[in-house]
């Protein structure tokens, strides 16, 4: 699991069925004092969330279980939207 920020959308008029109507977006991934680390990710949205909005995202075989219905290929999903980090040292 990671968080960032999300910095883009992504749009593809072909993509495995599985996908159809979900939304595709541009996650930077941020260290524990939200500078970025440098990777970016493309992750499917499952909570609304929008560009500009700090979420977290679970990636890998996790990524597989967050759709219940079906089987999704995918690597990356935003599961929440963050409103404060508040880090103590």
């Amino acid at each position: 699991m990671f968080y960032g920020r999300v910095i883009g959308t992504i749009t593809a008029t072909r993509k495995d069925e599985a996908l159809v109507g979900k939304k595709l977006l541009v996650v930077e991934e941020w260290d524990r004092y939200k500078k970025p680390t440098g990777p970016i990710h493309i992750a499917v949205d499952s909570v609304g969330a929008g560009v500009g909005d700090v979420v977290f995202v679970v990636s890998d075989d996790p990524a597989t279980k967050v759709f219940r219905e079906e089987e999704v290929p995918v690597d990356a999903v935003i599961v929440g939207i963050i409103d404060h980090i508040e880090l103590y040292e």
